[in-house]
């Protein structure tokens, strides 16, 4: 009975030993990321303005995202796992997209989250998610008022907000005084985004001797641009600009100015000239948006090979023409791009790791450029970039003149349907 029982055990031995040595193989291909069919997906959730105020950016970072999934799939997912996003409709409200970040992080437990749009939103959620130790990254919570939380978990990849519209004015300042508006109109809307874009603005033309003869800022709940444009338009101001986070605004500031047959010589916004289609559509057309100038980290001719790829890759997917591409789509793919690089630096799909990667210096490449962070989660590389509508439906980068790929400002504005 001895030696049938000691042979019994040395086969159950040598079958325990078989399956540790199979186990230790499956875990080593799933750490090496070799073997990803085997690896369950990984959730990865948002909230999103589907509807009110913002809806038209936040179906465009839907967008965004969602190619971002399509594509890090196609590749292979992240270290193996196949990405799957949920979006949840915060419905543009502060207290709705606090509850949405809570619900993504503590019920359905996902991997990681990416930010809402605005900045305005991103105040509300970012500290949800850094009370959970969830790594933030975003692509429109850049204002000043995202960055005085001073949060460690925040990574906000597009240009800081606040310094945005400083090439614009500079120009305008440095133009000869032949060419250069006698006066200016600044309407904004109560908005962490646009009102403080705008005034850093009108600080450096009020000190280049341009005279302000309109600055208010209307509340947010029921804003009063047919009013103001009004206004503006008796008043006859040589240039103006409009702050305002979305498109409904400077929609309605245009509007008005054409009812008024009013045509200012220089007209920019803080937001809505950079979102493509939905833009054009919004004011009658290219040959009413010729001549209008936005600030944007991006634009369709960017010359970085990951954006023409990100152009392609858009246009096969939803079509359209490169200009019609909203600028908020570049922006949400940007933050899976930086996710994508943590994790895949660190190896791992840990939040405090990702976290440490992204604050120790390290600098990430984009469709938008280069995102190095600082500690309150600022991008202290990326490029102010102007963009400019001109003839033939062409959104193009007209500032820095020094930067690549930069043409001639078209000064003055054409006449309304005349661009």
């Amino acid at each position: 009975m001895r030696p049938h029982g000691t042979r019994f055990l040395s086969l159950t031995a040598v079958a325990a030993a078989a399956a540790i040595t199979l186990a230790a193989c499956s875990s080593s291909s799933t750490s090496s990321g070799t073997n990803s069919a085997s690896k369950s997906p990984i959730l990865i959730g948002t909230s999103l303005s589907q509807t009110g105020d913002f809806s038209v950016d936040g179906q465009a970072f839907e967008r965004g995202y969602n190619l971002w999934v399509q594509n890090i799939n196609k590749a292979g997912g992240l270290l193996g796992h196949k990405v799957t996003l949920k979006v949840l409709n915060d419905n543009s409200d502060p207290a709705t997209v606090a509850t949405n970040y809570s619900q993504l992080i503590n019920v359905d437990h996902a991997a990681f989250v990416f930010g809402p749009f605005s900045t305005l939103l991103t105040a509300s959620a970012a500290p949800v998610a850094a009370r959970n130790h969830y790594a933030f990254i975003e692509g429109a919570g850049g204002g000043p008022l995202v960055f005085s939380l001073k949060l460690p978990n925040l990574f906000a990849v597009s240009p800081v907000v606040a310094d945005q519209l400083i090439p614009f004015a500079q120009w305008v300042a440095g133009l000869p005084s032949g060419e250069r508006p006698k006066t200016a109109a600044y309407p904004m809307v109560t908005d962490p985004f646009a009102v403080p874009m705008v005034q850093n603005a009108q600080k450096i033309l009020q000190n280049a001797g341009i005279k302000t003869v309109y600055s208010k800022i209307f509340p947010a709940e029921n804003p009063a641009y047919k009013a103001g444009a009004d206004q503006i338009a008796a008043l006859k101001a040589g240039m103006v600009v409009i702050g305002s986070p979305d498109v409904p605004g400077v929609q309605s500031i245009m509007q008005a100015f054409m009812q008024q047959h009013y045509n200012p010589q220089i007209l920019a916004a803080s937001a809505g000239p950079d979102q493509g289609a939905a833009f054009l559509s919004a004011v009658g057309g290219a040959k009413n948006a010729t001549g209008t100038m936005v600030p944007n980290g991006w634009y369709p001719g960017m010359q970085n090979a990951l954006s023409q790829q990100f152009v392609k890759d858009y246009i096969a997917k939803y079509g359209g023409t490169a200009s019609e591409i909203n600028a908020d789509a570049a922006e949400a793919y940007s933050v899976g791009e930086t996710l994508a690089a943590a994790v895949n630096a660190t190896k791992s799909l840990s939040n405090p790791k990702v976290i440490s990667y992204l604050h120790s210096g390290v600098t990430v490449q984009t469709v938008q450029g280069p995102a190095k962070f600082n500690a309150v989660g600022e991008n202290v590389v990326a490029t102010h970039f102007i963009f400019q509508w001109q003839a033939g439906a062409k959104f193009v980068q007209v500032l820095p003149t020094t930067a690549q790929g930069s043409v001639a400002i078209v000064n003055p504005k054409p006449p309304w349907g005349q661009g």
